[in-house]
């Protein structure tokens, strides 16, 4: 399997790091850099490549802001998520949100409608 260079949180950026012990991608912070395409393309051509190689895959989303062009290329994650869970990969999605931020909520509620694998929402601060 390819390694993943982990990616450090900035304040407009979020941690990218992939456990795998667990295959699972695992992805905090705020999402909000100068330019999403940019920033998220080396972790998008990973996924697409390591899919092919993996029988299963979790992504971990602790996301608390994602502007306009970051939720895009989430989008297109999930979507690469769909496309190897429709070929037999084990795909989850654990997308963990504070219950002080209901837009959080209302984002991973509308990605959850986007795809047809387990994706579990979870409320923090409880």
């Amino acid at each position: 399997m390819l390694p993943f260079q982990d990616i450090t949180q900035t304040v407009s950026t979020p941690e990218i790091r992939f456990d795998a012990a667990r295959s699972c991608l695992c992805i905090a912070g705020e999402s909000y850099p100068e330019n999403s395409f940019d920033f998220y393309a080396p972790m998008l051509r990973w996924v697409k490549e390591v899919l092919t190689a993996l029988a299963e895959f979790h992504l971990d989303v602790n996301v608390s802001y994602l502007n306009s062009s970051s939720t895009k290329c989430m989008l297109d994650l999930l979507d690469l998520l769909e496309e190897a869970h429709k070929k037999g990969t084990a795909v989850t999605v654990t997308w963990q949100y504070d219950r002080e931020n209901p837009r959080s909520l209302d984002l991973a509620e509308e990605f959850k409608e986007e795809v047809t694998f387990p994706f579990a929402v979870v409320a923090l601060n409880e």
